[in-house]
C-alpha cells in the first residue's frame, strides 16, 4: 500500500483518458492538453483516428492480447503517456488491467460517461435500479441470472450480432415479450436507438458499438433463476451424481461465500454446488474437479443453462491435483473423500483460515469423517429430509438418505 506522503511525490505519467463517440468535441480541455503534449499514445485504431488531430507523440494500437503493450508504455515512464480508452475506463475498461501493472499513484484518469450511463440517461432509467452486464467476449449466458419478471438489464454488446442471439435466448426461455432496445454508437453522429419484441426481433444492420437495453417479461412458465439457495433439482442434468436441493441449500450456507472468493468443487458431479456459489455474487469464482470426462461436460452444460458460464472445470483425479491451481478460499468434496490422498491433497492447497465442507451418505465415508472430526475439530452434523409420498389412497412420509457433514475451519 502507498503512503499518503509517497503518493504526493509520485509524477502521474500514465494517463487514462476517456473518449467517447464524439470524439475531440466531447473532450475537456485538460484531456486535450494531455493527448497534445503525449510522447506517447496507446489506445485502439479508432480512438487513435478518434484523436489524431491532437496527437503529436508515437502512436501504438492495441496488440492482441492487449498486455503486450505493457512492457512498452512501462519503457516511457517517466515520460508522459496517454492511453485512450471507451467512456470510463475504470467500468468494464482498460483501467482494470493496467492497474494489474502500473499503481495507482502514477496514473491520472479523465473518464468520459460510460455507455451504461449514456444509455440510462437516453432512456429514463435510473442506473441504481439497473443490472449492467458485459457480454464484451464474454458468454451469452451469463445474462441468464439476471432474467427476472419485470427486470431492467443493460448490456454490452460483443458485435453486430448479439442482439439478435439475446433475443433467441429470451424467447427460448420463455421470455419472448420483453422488450429490446438497441442503442447503437451512443453518443456520437452515428448514433441510433431502436427498438423491438424478442419474439419479433428482425433488426438488421447493427453497429458493433452497441448497448442493448432489456425490459424482462416472463410468461409463468419461464425458468427464473431465485436469490436462494437450494435451487429445484430439476433444473440440472445429472445421472444421479447430484447433492439434493436442501442439503445443497445447507452445504452453501455452511461454505459462506464471501465477494471474490475462490471455491474448490472436489468431486464436480452435476456442478450444483459450484454453480450455486457462482450464482450467489459476480465476483465469485470457482474450479471443478471432476474425473470423468462425461460428468465434467454435463455439469458445463448446466452452468451455461443456469447461468454460470464462468465456472471452470479440471479432469482428473482429486488425490492429484495439479499444481498450477490457485489456492481456494472454501472446498466442497461431494464425493470421494474416502479416497486415500483427496482430503491430504485438498488441505494442504486450503488458505489459512479457508473453509472445507464434505457430505457422505456412506458408513465408510461417515467412519473417514469422524477419523478427520477427531485429529482437525470443527463439527459433523447429520442432515435427515423426509418428503410426503402417496401410500395407496393416502400420504406418508418417506426419508431420504441421511447426509453426515463435516465443516471446518483451516488454522
Amino acid at each position: 500500500m502507498v503512503s499518503p506522503d509517497a503518493t504526493c511525490n509520485v509524477v502521474r505519467w500514465l494517463s487514462i483518458v476517456g473518449i467517447g463517440e464524439d470524439g475531440l468535441d466531447g473532450l475537456s480541455a485538460q484531456a486535450r492538453n494531455l493527448v497534445a503534449g503525449a510522447a506517447l499514445v496507446v489506445g485502439g485504431a479508432r480512438h487513435l483516428e478518434h484523436a489524431a488531430a491532437l496527437i503529436t507523440g508515437e502512436r501504438l494500437a492495441w496488440p492482441s492480447p492487449l498486455h503486450l503493450a505493457f512492457d512498452q508504455i512501462a519503457a516511457c515512464r517517466g515520460q508522459s503517456v496517454v492511453v485512450l480508452a471507451s467512456g470510463d475506463p475504470f467500468n468494464y475498461g482498460v483501467g482494470k488491467q493496467l492497474m494489474q501493472r502500473f499503481d495507482a499513484a502514477e496514473m491520472l484518469c479523465v473518464p468520459q460517461p460510460s455507455a451504461f450511463s449514456l444509455a440510462a440517461a437516453r432512456l429514463g432509467w435510473p442506473l441504481q435500479d439497473v443490472a449492467q452486464v458485459t457480454l464484451h467476449g464474454r458468454a451469452l449466458e451469463g445474462i441468464i441470472r439476471h432474467l427476472a419478471p419485470g427486470a431492467r438489464i443493460l448490456a454490452l454488446a460483443w458485435d453486430g450480432s448479439t442482439a439478435a442471439k439475446l433475443a433467441a435466448l429470451l424467447t427460448s426461455r420463455h421470455m419472448g415479450r420483453s422488450r429490446l432496445t438497441v442503442l447503437e454508437a451512443i453518443g456520437g453522429p452515428q448514433e441510433r436507438v431502436r427498438c423491438a419484441d424478442a419474439d419479433g426481433f428482425a433488426l438488421s444492420d447493427i453497429h458493433p458499438l452497441t448497448t442493448i437495453a432489456v425490459e424482462v417479461i416472463a410468461e409463468p412458465d419461464a425458468p427464473v433463476i431465485p436469490l436462494t439457495s437450494g435451487l429445484a433439482d430439476d433444473l440440472f442434468e445429472h445421472d444421479g451424481q447430484l447433492t439434493k436441493r436442501d442439503v445443497r441449500a445447507v452445504t452453501l450456507s455452511a461454505l459462506a461465500p464471501r465477494p471474490g472468493e475462490l471455491l474448490w468443487d472436489v468431486g464436480l458431479g452435476s456442478g450444483s454446488v459450484a454453480i450455486e456459489w457462482l450464482l450467489r455474487h459476480g465476483s465469485l469464482r470457482a474450479i471443478g474437479i471432476e474425473a470423468r470426462q462425461d460428468r465434467a461436460d454435463r455439469a458445463m452444460r448446466n452452468a451455461l443453462a443456469l447461468g454460470a458460464p464462468d465456472l471452470k472445470v479440471v479432469v482428473g483425479r482429486a488425490s492429484a491435483l495439479p499444481a498450477g491451481l490457485e489456492p481456494p478460499d472454501a472446498i466442497f468434496i461431494g464425493g470421494g473423500i474416502s479416497e486415500e490422498g483427496v482430503f491430504e491433497s485438498a488441505w494442504s492447497r486450503l488458505k489459512p483460515g479457508g473453509r472445507l465442507v464434505a457430505n457422505v451418505i456412506s458408513l465408510e465415508g461417515e467412519s473417514r469423517l469422524i477419523d478427520l472430526f477427531g485429529r482437525h475439530g470443527g463439527e459433523l452434523v447429520r442432515i435427515a429430509v423426509s418428503r410426503i409420498e402417496p401410500v395407496g389412497r393416502m400420504h406418508g412420509w418417506r426419508q431420504a438418505m441421511p447426509v453426515t457433514q463435516w465443516r471446518v475451519n483451516k488454522p
